[in-house]
This record gives C-alpha cells, structure tokens and sequence, in this order.
C-alpha cells in the first residue's frame, strides 16, 4: 500500500509539474471576437451587402447656409460672471466674438474645397454606410512600397483632425522629414460621427467600431497595416489590435489610458511620489503626475463632467446642441480649449487661437453641424460606458502588437510607461513628447509624424510584428 500511495504520489507531482510549467512557459495571447454586427434599418436582408467604394464630396447648399446664418442671428447670449474666464466653461462675451466670425468672415465654401482636397470615399460595412479619407503618396522612393496606416479621431473631433499631418506622412521629404518610410494614410470617419452612417441599434461600441474598420482595411487590400490613435481612436485602435494581432504590424497612441486598476497602481498613486523607482516612475512622471489629487482625482472631476452625460443621457443634452449652432459651437470649443492646456481656462479667450485657427475649429465644428451628428456621437460614450469601468473583456487582455507612445505634456490624465506596459506587454517606444496636448494632430503635427516615422522604423528595422 505505502508502495502505490508513494507511486500515486509520484504521479501527482508530475502533473501538478506539468501543469505549472505549461502556465510558466506557455504565452497566451488572447485576442477579441471580430464582431459581425448589423447596424442598418430593420432586419438584416438576405442578400450580401453591396461592398462597392463609392467617391464621395463634401458638398453644401445655400438652403444649408442661410438656415445656419438665421440661427445665428437668432442667437441669446448670457453674461458671463466676472473675472470667470472660462472656469465656468466658455466665456460668452468671447463666444460672441467668435459667432460673429463664423457669420461674417468664416467662408465654409471655401473650407468646403480645403476638405475635398483629399479623396473620400464610403462604403457600406454591417448596414451603415462608412466614410473615409483615403490618401496615397505622390510619390515614392525608388525600391520603397507604402505603408498603410489607419488613423482614428475622437470626440469632439473628426477625420479633419488629421489633415495637416497627413503631408508629412505621405510625402515626408518636402517636409524636412526622413522618407525611410513613406505612408498611405486611411482617416474613416467613426460611425455615428462626421459622413459616416449612424448605427441604428443600440450596442455600438468601440470593439464594434475596431471590427467595421478592421473590415474596411481588409476590403481595401490591406492584410498588413498600422494603426493609430488617441481619444476613442486610442481605443478602436487598441481593440483593433486584440482583434486581429497578426495584421496589425504596429500600434501608436497618443493616448493610452489604463482602465483596468490593480494594487500596484494604488501604491504607486501613494508612494510614487516618494520611492519613484520603486515603482518604474521617472522624474518627468512623478512632475506630471503629483500632487496626485490635484493633477489625477480633482483633475478629473473637474473635466469629466461631459462624459458622464454623455454616458448617461446623451440624446437629452445632444438634442439642444443638434438645434442651436451656437449651443454646438460652445460646447465643443471650450473642449479645444481646457483639453489643449488646462492652464487657458485662466484667459478670457479660452487660449483658443494661441494653438489653432479659427477656420480649423469651425471647419470642424461644421462637419457636426451639417452632418447633424452631434448625437449620434454623444451615444458613443453610453454604448462604451453603460456597463462600467473594467467589466469588459477588452479591458482584462493585454495587446502584443509593438506599440509606441507618444506622451503630450498637457494631456488631461497623464498614464507613466509603468503602467501602460502592464496593458501594452510590447512597447518599443515611448517618449515624452515638449509640448502639446490632447489633440496632438491638430497642434503639433510636426511632433507627432516624427514620432510615429521613428516608431514604424524601429517595428521595420527589427521586424518586430514577427516577434511579438
């Protein structure tokens, strides 16, 4: 009996062995369902969808202009509080300014010719109707091919977002720019957002949003491509990456933030400050970062108002800003302000047009209104939030594509390389970028194309999608 209890015993070991070697050495590498949704009108017809590309124009009407330019009239403003800035939000007496330049001097037409400077297209993927921005370079080094890289906006922004940086993308050398790797830049317009089709069932979520555009790179031709992103591009460029691993050559974010929090993110929230290297933090992080609840928890109440109604009841609030282009315009500007640099809520201005144009900003503030899309876009917060923070499976899987990060001084929220590297196993760049903030293709072109060239180049060189 001791004999075959010993045996037993033996045999036990081996496995429980066995077993904890295979959990040891074995990489697991979960990835996310494509999902195959159907966001059309009614029921999915039998037929297969029409997958034709279709070129499309952006194109407007006087009916269009004059009903815009009455409504400005009409508009009420209320007097801001003195000395309030923009602390309260957008400074009204500033807002009038801007309204009169949109009225007077603002020439949409005109901005009309700057967006089709570029080629669209649509093209009908899971029942809605997707719109992109499709550029190829206008010429290529002798012996190079060009590397498609998908590149996602968020909101409040749009494809617009993109059009100064994709020239150093797709023709770097007449931009002082390395053309080592040359680029044709795809922009698709989120659905629900800008000349995109608006879902017409609930449920739409960025993983939705990864799938549709993963469909869109295929159709294209494109088995092998780059993605990049900040805001919800950020995220649709991420599950993009946990849907289809072995496609996505490389992943570069402009923002990444960390939803899943775990004990070694709360010490560090506490004792980071004081034993940095304990916890991988470097000097730029701990500067960033602390006094904790000034620069992380205050920080983030104070800015995340919007989110919570649009996570919440966003047809309510969209439904006043779809009816008042003013309503609209205040909303999304004051966005483009305190998002940018927190510190312009101190200027009456808002800081506003330190950092951009005004034609920029109501260029994109226009593609909402004609496209009537602010609520569409707004529901995007509900259908990714509803069901709280980290009880998704997109938020428990790590992403193994080679990732680069580029980390903008003023972004809101701030995520240290210690803490990204627990989502994103495989960062091989991540630098602190001199200046910007949130909307790091629109301010700082420049910086972000020379990072995002230098990243690709490091994927390239070491071939690092092989490796993952």
């Amino acid at each position: 009996c001791s004999s075959l209890a010993g045996i037993m015993l033996l045999e036990v070991l081996l496995v429980l062995g066995v077993v904890i070697a295979f959990f040891m050495f074995s990489k697991t590498e979960e990835t996310l369902p494509f999902k195959d949704g159907w966001w059309g009108k009614g029921q999915k017809p039998d037929i297969e969808e029409d997958r034709t590309i279709r070129p499309f124009k952006v194109e407007t009407t006087e009916e269009e202009l004059s009903d815009l330019y009455r409504r400005l009239d009409q508009a009420r403003f209320t007097e801001p509080l003195e000395d309030s800035c923009f602390h309260y939000g957008i400074n009204s007496v500033y807002l009038r300014k801007v309204v009169s330049y949109w009225k007077n001097q603002f020439n949409w037409k005109k901005q009309v010719e700057v967006l089709n400077k570029y080629p669209h297209f649509k093209t009908k993927i899971q029942g809605i109707d997707v719109h992109f921005v499709h550029v190829k370079p206008p010429r290529l080094p002798e012996g190079q091919s060009a590397k498609p890289l998908l590149m996602v906006h968020g909101w409040p922004g749009s494809f617009y977002e993109f059009y100064k940086i994709i020239p150093l993308l797709t023709d770097p050398a007449s931009h002082g720019l390395s053309d080592e790797h040359v680029f044709e830049v795809i922009c698709p317009s989120i659905p629900g957002y800008g000349f995109s089709e608006a879902p017409h069932k609930k449920g739409f979520n960025s993983e939705s949003a990864a799938s549709v555009f993963y469909e869109l790179m295929l159709r294209l031709g494109f088995n092998k491509f780059y993605a990049q992103g900040g805001d919800c591009g950020w995220l649709i460029c991420t599950n993009l990456a946990q849907i289809a691993p072995n496609d996505v050559k490389g992943l570069h974010l402009n923002l990444a933030l960390v939803t899943k929090v775990g004990v070694t993110h709360l010490l560090s929230v506490l004792l980071g400050r004081y034993f940095p290297r304990l916890f991988g933090f470097q000097e730029e992080d701990v500067r960033r970062m602390f006094p904790f609840l000034e620069k992380g928890l205050y920080r983030i109440l104070s800015e995340s108002g919007y989110a919570h109604i649009q996570a919440t009841k966003p047809d309510t609030a969209g439904c006043g800003l779809n009816d008042s282009p003013v309503g609209l315009a205040a909303y999304i500007l004051e966005k483009f302000s305190s998002w940018t640099n927190l510190e312009f809520q101190n200027l009456e201005d808002g800081g506003l047009e330190r950092k951009f144009n005004l034609d920029d900003l109501f260029t994109n503030i226009m593609i909402y209104w004609v496209s009537g899309c602010i609520v569409s876009s707004m529901r995007f917060y509900k259908e990714n939030l509803q069901n709280g923070i980290g009880t998704q499976k997109h938020e428990k899987i790590t992403v193994q594509v080679p990732t680069g990060i580029a980390s903008f001084p003023n972004e809101i929220m701030h995520t240290p390389k210690a803490w990204a590297q627990k989502k994103y196993t495989n960062i091989v760049s991540f630098h602190f970028m001199p200046q910007g903030g949130h909307f790091a293709a629109l301010e700082e072109p420049e910086l972000l194309a020379k990072d995002i060239l230098q990243f690709v180049g490091k994927v390239e060189k070491e071939q690092l999608w092989k490796k993952k």
